[in-house]
């Protein structure tokens, strides 16, 4: 069984992608290093809920650790970038160098995230992200793929249910979530732009 590190961002996205990386002799490792959600109970509450899933099939799960300030030192001058804009880029570089460096120090060959797998990001930009970190060490690869095709995106709304996992609805930082809460404001007065 080959082994992997998979970044991870929450249990709703990994699920659908663990079932079939299991299902095809792929171990995976997961790294949970997502320094951009805020606050950080929002942050433990997704990597609980990681970390439930993961002990119910045996997984490891590495916890990364949340440095919010380092991530909002990256970030700065783009906080008024949209989704799927150059802080997106910028957040996606951050996680998926300490993706890389992991998947470097633990001796793993490849490793993916399950960021490729959520239809409101930018696949162009986690592929960029992943390849740009993957190309720091001589000994990683990025595994580049659309987790959201084969049935996957599906696959993963049937785990959801039958997990009961918590879901949100943005992707963590305070930003995003800024973001949400204006479209549902404007949704609820009736002038809400289309999301993409």
């Amino acid at each position: 069984m080959e082994n992997v590190l998979l970044h991870s961002c929450c249990a709703p996205c990994s699920a659908a992608i663990i079932e079939w990386m299991l299902a095809h002799d792929i171990r995976p490792t997961l790294y949970y290093f997502n320094p951009n959600i805020y606050p950080q109970d929002e942050y433990v509450k997704r990597k609980n809920e990681l970390s439930r899933h993961c002990a119910r099939l045996g997984l490891e799960v590495i916890d990364g650790d949340w440095d919010h300030e380092s991530w909002r030192e990256a970030v700065r001058g783009l906080e008024h970038e949209p989704e799927r804009g150059a802080r997106c880029q910028t957040c996606f570089n951050v996680r998926l160098e300490a993706a890389a460096r992991k998947c470097h120090e633990l001796g793993l060959g490849r490793f993916a995230t399950t960021l490729a797998s959520s239809r409101w990001k930018s696949l162009e930009q986690v592929n960029a992200a992943g390849r740009r970190a993957a190309g720091r060490w001589d000994d990683v690869e990025f595994w580049e793929r659309n987790w959201r095709k084969d049935g996957l995106q599906e696959r993963r709304g049937v785990l959801l249910k039958t997990y009961g996992f918590y879901n949100q609805h943005w992707c963590g930082c305070e930003f995003s979530w800024r973001d949400t809460l204006l479209r549902d404001l404007q949704r609820l007065l009736g002038d809400a732009p289309k999301r993409d």
